[in-house]
Formats: C-alpha cells, structure tokens, sequence
C-alpha cells in the first residue's frame, strides 16, 4: 500500500475512535458539510460523467516529448491517487477526477499542432496555443467552454546528456465547477518513476542544481497545482498546526514540495480542508450534475463582526437557492500575492447561521479577508473586506465595520433603488464614515453629478478631492469614467484595510487631465492601487507639465502605494495608468483619495 494511501486510512480511524476528534474539528467539519452534500445529490440523484480532457501541443518544428503516451498516464494516475487520498482524509469519501479513457481504458490523449515553430511561443502564449486545441477538441465532439481541459505543451529543452533544463511553455489554469483550462509543459525526463531519486542532480533553468527527483516533484507536483486552479481553487497557504502535521498546501507553495516524502525530504504536499470542500461538490469529484448549470445567488445577512485583540470573529447568516454546505475564509496579508491566504471553515446551522474564528493572522500587515459560500451544486459567491494588523498583533476591524454597516446600502444601490439607497444612508450617523462614504457613493452616481474647476475652489479651501473637479480629459480603457465609486456591483472603493469615501476609477490604459492655474495648489496628496475583488496588475504615473514626477512599482489586487508630488506653478496635471506587462484584463486601477493641498 502505497504510504500516503496508508496514512489516509491510519488518520480516518484513529479519527473515528471516541472521544479523539476535538469538538469543531477540521474532521467534524467535513463530516458535516458531506451530510449536506450527501442529502442534496441522494434526493432525485442526476448523476453525470464529467472528465478530464486532456490534449498534447507541440509546434509545427517539434516532435512530440519521447514517451509522451506512457509518461502522462503515470503521471495523472499518480495526482488522481493524492487528491482521492486527501479527500478520503479529511472524510469526504474517495473523491477524486475522472480521466477520460478508451474502450481499453486507456487514456484518451488528443493531439494538436501550432502553426508556429518552437522560436515562436512563450509562456504569454496560452491562448493562441489553446485556439488549435479547440479545434482539435471540437472535432472530437466537446465543447472546450464547457469542459475541463489539461494542455501539455512541448516548449522545454531537456539534454539528458548535460542534464540541463529549460522551459517557457505557459504555466497557469483557471476555472470553476463548470469548466476550467490548465497549461503545463512536458518533457522527457518527467515521470512518477523518477520522483524517489535523490541522483543525478540536474541543472534546472529556474530552480538551479537540483535532483532529478526533485526536478519532477517541482512540475508534476506543477500539474496537480493548476489542476486545482482548472478545477476553481484559489491559493491557498497552510495554518501552522496544518503545516506542522502535513506539510505544504498543493494551492500554496505545494506545487513545489509534492512527493518529497518519496525522497526522505520533508512531509511533501496536502490539500487544506478549504481546498478538500470546494472539490467535494465539483461534479468531477462528486459525479453529479445536479443543479450544476443553476443560475443562483447566496446573500450574506445579519453580518458582525468582533475585535478579539490578536484575532477577530465573523458571523452572520447566509442565504441561497439551494442548501450551503460551507462557509471558507481566506485570511490574506498584503505581499505575496494571495499565496499567503490562510484558511478557515465553518459550516452553516439549521438557519444558515455560521460563525468563522479567524485567528491565523500576520502582524504587521494590512489584510483582505474573502469569504466563499459553497453551494451543493459546486457554485461559490463572495464577499470581501479589508483589516489591519499591527506590529503587536492587535487587530483593527474598522474598515469591516463599515463595509458591514453599509450592506444593506450597497444591495439597495446593486438593485438600483437609489431612493432607497438615499432613505438608507440618512439613517446613517451623520459625522460617521459609513454615512460620508455613502453620501459620497450617491453624488458620484448622480449622472448630473457637480464638479468644480480647481481655479473656482476658494482660498480659505485648503484641500479639495480631486475627484470633485472638473477634468480637461478622461479616458479609462473599459468602460466610462466614473468617480467616488467602484464600477459594478461592489461599488465600495476598498483596497488593504481602508475604505475610501473618494477615488479615481482608472482601469488601465487610463488617462485624466487637470487644468490647475490660477488655483494656487502646491501638493497633491493620495494613494493608488487596486481594489479588492478586482485581479490584473497596474502601474501609476504622475506627469506635472509633461514631466514625470511620480511613477508606482507595478501593482496588484489590493495592494496600494502613497504619492505625494509638488504641485507649485504647476499648470497641468496628469494621472495615468499603464497595462503592468500581462495584458489589460481585469487591470482595475484607482487613484485613492487623491487631494489637491494648498
């Protein structure tokens, strides 16, 4: 029996016996969410055969990798064999993908060829290479917008005699219960057998001089990684009690550590309990399409949140179509991308009603917390908030305060009842932040919104947002200017851990011109960044007369930077925000607060 299938079956008895599985253990847990998802899917059962496609690309200069057919079998038996052995842990069943195979069983393999020779692509390729594995995939029959697909790309170099490798094949995936693509590389030398060596070690291109052992825990543990991604798993990062009993999360780092246990090297990869809950309803590990293409929405209600000093507790209620089986949390400091995210789970009562203790906390940062419902039938909502954290462990919950005392606000303004959304922030206490942030949301809809010339502001003035005057140009690459509000349904301006009652909406490549003479302005004071909930990546620039004073690192989903740039004799100010070098999708730039100073 292969150890990790060993360890499963030793940690689901041991588990089991009385009195050994702490009140609101992660097991428990499961336990209780699998009683819902078993409910759902046993009643008026739809049982579906969803499965894992896979395609091999080369380019039109390429053979394919030598082994290709043998290789890749092994190498998803291997990741089906770990993803089916840490469901079984956390006792949600011997869930695992399905494969799609032949009348023989064997592994249906497609095969697709660029037009394009191997000096041709890069990893920014990803879509241009998935455009000729359509074609294939629907010649077969499937509709790759509507499946799960694994592309296996031939961009590597492999000498077996310098035992040196390259790679620049696209590295990434994306996806949800419905469908999802993951790009991968192939290679020669990449095979389960070869994960238990500790020689010969090999020059690797971007991890160095290190074992081939190790070389093929790197990119096969890569593959079990973007497959999580293709089948909707967000990063992820182990809490410390995880990290110490099992090793490194796949969604975290895990990627890199998978089967080091093979090699006596540490305690190799696991899936979180987080991670394990979301599969638990995707129909390839649950095989049920039940509901799977409902339309539906979950609402949180009857939110609250309490400061504990060092953490913070989450409760409310949450309400949906169809029966929640689970609430996640990702705890994300800023830094890092959302590698960092710790996890917490809790599993909704009678009432919808959950409480999430959320204690897995960075000191010294500002943090985004992202709450997921998941639903039965695999789907997810979100809501998200920011908090701070201070070098002493202390957490500050305010910006949450006040995006929980806006809720009901920002669902009347999501349905588009301003009226309603007027009577609502009237209730608020007028000097409080919810309350100008709302004034300040309304105003910036108002279509006959006011807006100022920076000469017409009086000298007793001495700050004045700049969002509130007038510009001499605005353009934004998607969709139109728009100010003291977030385009959408969000409509907050959040970014870290503070709430913004005013804002820019910059979506790259963005451009906003100001005439300033005559005012007599001499700082302009602000932030930029991103807001949360949105992904991409930006960066800032600040020009006063055609020269460049100010210029951001590129930055992503909620990280934010300062600027402060002499305005004295200035006549004209531009703010701008450049595509951060992959792609202007989802590069929702925002200038935060940005104060003209006198």
């Amino acid at each position: 029996m292969p150890p990790r299938r060993f360890l499963a079956l030793f940690l689901i008895f041991f588990q089991a016996l009385p009195g050994l599985a702490p009140a609101g253990s992660d097991r428990e847990k499961a336990q209780a969410a699998r009683a819902i998802l078993d409910a759902y899917h046993g009643e008026d059962p739809v049982p579906g055969s969803r499965k894992l496609h896979v395609v091999c690309w080369r380019p039109v200069d390429r053979p394919f990798a030598d082994g290709y057919r043998e290789r890749i079998p092994r190498m998803l038996d291997h990741i089906r064999d770990f993803y089916e052995s840490e469901m079984e842990r956390h006792g949600l069943g011997k869930r695992t993908f399905q494969l799609d195979t032949d009348e023989e069983g064997k592994l249906v393999i497609h095969e697709a060829v660029g037009e394009g020779n191997y000096e041709d692509y890069g990893r920014p390729d990803g879509q241009r290479i998935r455009k000729d594995c359509v074609v294939v995939l629907k010649e077969a029959g499937l509709d790759p917008d509507r499946e799960t697909i694994l592309i296996f790309t031939n961009l590597s170099d492999w000498d077996p005699v310098k035992r040196t490798f390259f790679h620049k094949s696209p590295y990434y995936a994306g996806g949800s219960h419905r469908s999802g693509t993951a790009w991968q590389l192939d290679s020669a030398e990449l095979d389960t057998r070869n994960l238990a060596l500790k020689e010969p070690m090999i020059r690797d291109g971007e991890y160095g001089r290190i074992s081939l052992g190790k070389h093929n825990s790197i990119f096969i543990g890569g593959i079990a990684h973007e497959m999580g991604h293709a089948f909707g798993l967000p990063h992820c990062r182990a809490r410390d009690d995880e990290a110490k009993a099992f090793g490194t999360a796949l969604m975290g780092a895990g990627n890199r550590t998978y089967a080091d246990e093979l090699r006596g090297e540490g305690k190799g990869s696991f899936l979180t309990l987080a991670s394990a809950l979301r599969l638990a309803s995707h129909p390839q590990f649950s095989g049920s399409v039940k509901g799977m293409n409902l339309p539906l929405r979950a609402e949180f209600t009857d939110m609250a949140v309490e400061g504990r000093g060092d953490s913070f507790v989450l409760r409310g209620k949450v309400e949906a179509g169809l029966p929640v089986y689970a609430v996640l949390g990702y705890l994300d400091p800023e830094g890092g991308g959302d590698y960092d995210s710790r996890t917490v789970v809790a599993i909704p009562g009678d009432e919808g009603e959950f409480t999430l203790e959320c204690d897995a906390l960075v000191p010294g940062k500002e943090a985004e917390v992202r709450l997921f419902t998941l639903m039965v039938n695999g789907d997810t909502q979100r809501w998200t908030s920011g908090y701070r954290v201070a070098r002493d462990g202390t957490v500050d919950v305010e910006a949450m305060e006040t995006t929980l005392e806006l809720s009901d606000f920002v669902a009347a303004v999501r349905e588009r009842d301003l009226e309603e959304a007027k009577r609502i922030g009237t209730t608020l206490a007028g000097d409080a932040q919810a309350a100008r942030v709302a004034r300040s949301i309304l105003a910036g809809l108002d279509p006959e919104r006011t807006t100022r010339k920076a000469s017409e502001i009086p000298e007793e003035t001495r700050s004045f947002p700049l969002s509130r005057i007038t510009p001499t140009e605005a353009e934004v690459g998607w969709q139109r200017p728009a100010y003291d509000h977030l385009p959408g349904p969000a409509v907050l301006i959040q970014s870290g851990a503070e709430v913004f009652e005013t804002g820019i909406y910059a979506h790259a490549e963005a451009r906003h011109v100001y005439t300033l003479n005559g005012g007599g302005w001499k700082r302009l004071r602000g932030q930029c960044g991103l807001p949360h909930s949105r992904g991409g990546s930006v960066e800032f620039v600040i020009r006063t007369d055609g020269n460049e004073v100010f210029r951001s690192k590129t930055l992503k989903a909620g990280e934010k930077r300062p600027f402060d740039v002499d305005l004295s004799g200035v006549t004209r100010l531009e703010l701008l925000t450049r595509d951060g070098g992959d792609g202007k999708g989802a590069d929702w730039g925002f200038w935060l607060a940005p104060m003209l100073v006198r």
